[in-house]
């Protein structure tokens, strides 16, 4: 077997069959692959016991190269499981394994981009730093890798780390904004840069969209956290599980202005 498989290269092009993507594709960087995985709503959950795991479909396990006994991935399947693909050649001893699995199945399966609805800008909010409050602006400049012109976000100041993917814009949904503050009897801070309306931002995970002229795309959903439930004085959490709205990233700069259209992009 040749020396040109890797650990890396084989868990990529593992993933790569087990999801039906072209090797190539997967990103060999650990963070880059996650990242991957999860534009298109998936991750990876460790296998507990790989010695007597069985799963009725494909799961992706380690095992020693027959070459020099260092860890190879292989596509095992069944149950009981059995190899189905071992690209490197491995030996017979599996040393860990993990299951690709919908990151939350409320989102899964993705909606096909041809059936997610336009929306609109309804409003533009920023905040200088984590624990300013935020202030409606009528438009703002997007920039790539950054975010918005004056959120704490673009100057790095944000509660979590900024240049992450995902980490440059977040939105989120005017009718759901309504239901929660209905429900509270009181507005909710929830600090998100965009507030939208007619679209379903869930279904923008690994899509291309537009805001008006600037070009984005969602990455990942923007789960409610505990910070932003002690911000609205708790119960906060649990009702937006799932209605937290999006990250994504900006793909290209631009002014962003209340009213702009958000129109998904066909791939």
């Amino acid at each position: 077997m040749s020396s040109r498989h890797t650990l890396r290269s084989t868990l990529a092009a593992c993933i790569a069959q087990v999801v039906a993507a072209p090797a190539f594709d997967v990103p060999l960087d650990e963070a880059e692959r996650l990242a991957w995985l999860g534009e298109r709503g998936l991750g990876l959950v460790p296998v507990d016991d790989v010695g007597s795991f069985a799963w009725a479909g494909s799961w992706v396990a380690l095992r020693p190269s027959l070459e020099d006994g260092e860890p190879r991935a292989v596509v095992m399947f069944g149950v009981p499981s059995g190899v189905i693909w071992d690209p490197a050649g491995t030996r017979d001893e599996l040393l860990s394994g993990w299951v690709v699995a919908p990151l939350e199945l409320a989102a899964w399966p993705p909606v096909a981009v041809a059936e997610i609805a336009s929306g609109v800008v309804e409003d533009i909010v920023i905040a200088p730093a984590k624990t300013a409050p935020v202030s409606s602006i009528s438009s703002a400049y997007a920039e790539p890798g950054l975010g918005l012109r004056g959120d704490r976000y673009f100057v790095g100041d944000g509660t979590f780390a900024s240049g992450r993917p995902g980490s440059a814009l977040t939105l989120v949904e005017a009718e759901v904004l309504e239901s929660l503050a209905a429900a509270r009897g009181a507005p909710v801070d929830h600090r998100r840069n965009l507030v939208v309306r007619g679209t379903d931002l869930n279904a923008l995970v690994g899509v291309d969209f537009t805001v008006g002229a600037v070009r984005c795309r969602g990455r990942r959903l923007c789960e409610p956290c505990a910070h932003l439930d002690r911000l609205n004085g708790g119960a906060l959490l649990r009702p937006m599980v799932h209605r937290g709205g999006l990250r994504a990233d900006i793909l290209e700069p631009g002014e962003i202005h209340v009213g702009d259209p958000l129109i998904p992009c066909p791939a």
